[in-house]
């Protein structure tokens, strides 16, 4: 495949994976109305899967967008996140993705 055409063809990708990540939020927010916890699970894990791929597209390691992830829970932590105060969430995210 010429160099142009892949280049063309990389650039496409990443605009469909853009989309989908909106589709998806517009889904988990329709999911969310509607009250169908089935419908936001696949709504969360398709964003979830979305964005992961289009990191990985535009550069970005699984890993280092994991890394990435948890910095941003320590900074979040770090800055008395609300969710952190009323709740812990911050610290029990972490804690799962740490033990996986």
């Amino acid at each position: 495949m010429p160099k142009d055409m892949d280049v063309a063809k990389r650039a496409k990708v990443i605009e469909w994976l853009k989309t989908e990540v909106m589709d998806y939020t517009a889904r988990l927010f329709k999911s969310l109305w509607e009250g169908s916890t089935t419908k936001v699970l696949d709504s969360l894990a398709s964003l979830i899967v979305s964005s992961y791929i289009l990191g990985r597209r535009v550069g970005i390691s699984y890993k280092d967008l994991d890394n990435s992830i948890l910095d941003k829970l320590h900074q979040f932590k770090k800055e008395g996140h609300q969710l952190e105060d009323w709740y812990q969430d911050i610290s029990k995210l972490e804690e799962h993705l740490r033990k996986r």
